[in-house]
């Protein structure tokens, strides 16, 4: 007898599921735990740098030669993202100054950490509002669905950019 559970996502009806990682800009992509890794699916993108947005351990494969941050970040509205988002905007933005780095930015399911914090970078590279951030990495990634508490810190973090 197993005591598997399944998880959220593979609960969620099929046709809203997001499979894999989804290229949100070019060489920049969103995914959930399983991908991040997975060594296979990391070498057909060609990844270099990963950025996991969640606590615990990731596997990330040691064979492979990435370089990788990782903040940890629960999925609650009231978790602090936005004190890590100058530092994750920062690893994302170093990284694909290298024109042939990819990266991953990762979290359990690829729903809300990992799409807000590369809102962030849409909003600190572009300088997008958080709501047009939000919505292109929708359009991208259906599944994407930053938590009411991280949408407001997106906000928050949009002001003090302006400052």
């Amino acid at each position: 007898m197993s005591n598997w559970t399944p998880s959220p996502m593979s609960q969620t009806p099929y046709q809203l599921r997001t499979p894999g990682a989804s290229e949100i800009l070019p060489r920049l992509y969103v995914s959930d735990l399983s991908f991040a890794e997975n060594p296979a699916a990391l070498t057909t993108l060609g990844i270099t740098h990963i950025l996991s947005a969640m606590r615990g351990y990731v596997a990330i494969p040691h064979e492979l030669p990435i370089h990788r941050a990782q903040y940890p970040l629960e999925d609650l509205p009231f978790s602090e993202l936005a004190a890590h988002l100058p530092s994750a905007t920062a690893f994302i933005r170093s990284a694909l100054h290298d024109p042939n780095a990819r990266v991953l930015v990762h979290c359990m399911e690829g729903v809300s950490r990992s799409t807000s914090v590369v809102c962030a970078f849409l909003i600190a590279e572009y300088g997008w509002t958080p709501a047009q951030a939000i919505q292109y990495v929708k359009t991208r990634r259906r599944s994407a669905e930053p938590n009411f508490g991280f949408v407001q810190q997106l906000q928050e973090y949009a002001d003090s950019l302006r400052r």
